[in-house]
């Protein structure tokens, strides 16, 4: 169960913090308050005394709940590091404004040290400048850097500088309700289903008499409506961006992707749209959806509502069940200050290590963040709570093996796919026609202008 103050951040507030995060940046370099981006060669946190009083800014990005474990954990640290003062605050009414609340504090000098951020702002930071350059840190064999998910160390890498530390990690797998599938006298879903097993049964499943539908989609148009359809799109060999950053995902590739979800929606009628990104997840619950493909946060809600569910790897392509890993960072800002550089890095190497990560993200509801942690009780534990999907989806990591790209313009690229996605699985427009028009208006967004 995630903790942030929304569970469901909106694309649309995305872009506007994006677009204002832009301008007060444009406004900062004209009054020259943002710092080059140039690499001058010398680690941030050069000549770092670990015995010095040092004072460092925490923004969770968390709800109540999960803020007050926030400043225990801080609390304990502090208890070994004396010299250390944090101060904890979720940095904003919501998480998705902590992105406003940054591109003023970098007009205005009052950023923190350390931001919770979600995975699609990890471009905009990287660029304002202001971002700390963790390679020496992750390279130091104690940050046991490799422990985290290729997807997300790859979403905390901006043009080959490491910004942040994954805070979270997640995938998207397939959830299937038992009671559905026993009254329908269909064999349940496993990890070697192809797409087509799963459109079969999902007309099978369907049932308008008693308003049961085989699976459901969102056609709201955000980055939940975009990012369902990059697994298929990988799986079928495609690429979001090609090797210059320009527009792939209307390849043949993207185009036999979404065609398929097209047959799905508007040929079969067995997936129900939903307008909203809200509504499925209920609709499941309640017994009206067969299968829906989601992620981890399912678990508290799953075992709140007493569904029978069960969980496996995404159907694939010719056995290709990879996925999609949606992480988000803990991004780490420069001050020219070493003091405080390093000690923000020894805070969050302490907050994610394989000792510590089970009292925050387990004890929140979330996937471990490291391989190690699985030899943990505390992990024993989440997966006894979060049977049986917990495992499934721990495991399903290992088939998360791209990144999102971390790129200026994503967060517009996104509402143009979604946009399309929603036209095409409603029957308003065709597959290929759709895909490039997203595609024409992504060029601007990805080139700057």
């Amino acid at each position: 169960m995630r903790h942030h103050l929304r569970i469901q951040p909106s694309c649309v507030s995305r872009i506007l913090g994006a677009g204002l995060f832009a301008a007060v940046l444009a406004v900062a370099g004209c009054t020259g308050g943002s710092p080059s981006n140039v690499d001058t060669g010398k680690d941030d946190a050069e000549g770092y005394d670990p015995t010095a009083a040092v004072t460092i800014t925490w923004w969770t990005g968390q709800s109540a709940e999960a803020e007050t474990l926030a400043e225990s954990l801080a609390k304990e640290y502090r208890t070994m590091h004396p010299n250390v003062t944090l101060n904890v605050s979720s940095g904003a009414a919501t998480t998705d404004e902590l992105l406003t609340k940054l591109s003023a504090g970098f007009a205005s000098g009052t950023y923190p040290d350390i931001s919770y951020a979600f995975g699609s702002w990890a471009s905009e930071l990287g660029n304002s400048g202001k971002t700390q350059n963790l390679n020496k840190f992750v390279a130091d064999p104690a940050t046991a850097w490799e422990e985290i998910p290729a997807a997300a160390r790859a979403t905390a890498t901006v043009d080959g500088k490491v910004i942040g530390v994954p805070a979270l990690v997640d995938n998207l797998g397939l959830i299937y309700n038992k009671k559905l599938f026993d009254a329908a006298g269909q064999p349940y879903p496993t990890d070697q289903w192809s797409w087509d097993d799963f459109r079969a049964a999902a007309k099978k499943l369907t049932n308008p008499s008693k308003n049961i539908y085989g699976t459901a989609y969102s056609v709201s148009g955000s980055e939940d409506t975009t990012w369902h359809l990059w697994p298929l799109l990988w799986q079928k060999g495609g690429k979001i961006l090609d090797e210059a950053g320009a527009p792939a995902f209307n390849s043949d590739a993207g185009v036999a992707a979404l065609d398929f979800l097209r047959q799905m929606a508007v040929e079969d009628k067995s997936m129900y749209l939903d307008q909203t990104d809200e509504k499925y997840g209920p609709l499941f619950y309640a017994g009206n959806v067969a299968m829906i493909i989601s992620g981890p946060w399912e678990l508290f809600d799953l075992k709140d509502q007493n569904v029978e569910y069960g969980v496996t790897f995404l159907p694939g392509f010719d056995g290709n069940h990879e996925t999609v890993s949606g992480p988000d960072l803990w991004v780490l800002f420069n001050h020219n200050d070493p003091n405080r550089a390093g000690a923000s890095r020894d805070f969050i190497r302490w907050l994610t290590s394989k000792e510590i990560d089970p009292k925050w993200n387990l004890a929140n509801g979330n996937l471990p963040l490291r391989t190690s942690e699985k030899s943990t009780t505390e992990f024993a534990a989440y997966i006894d709570e979060y049977a049986p999907g917990a495992q499934k989806f721990f495991d399903n990591l290992a088939n998360a093996k791209q990144p999102r790209p971390t790129v200026s313009g994503y967060v517009e690229m996104s509402r143009y796919v979604g946009e399309a996605i929603s036209k095409v699985l409603q029957g308003a427009a065709g597959t290929k026609e759709a895909l490039d028009e997203a595609a024409r208006k992504s060029r601007a967004a990805l080139e700057g202008q």
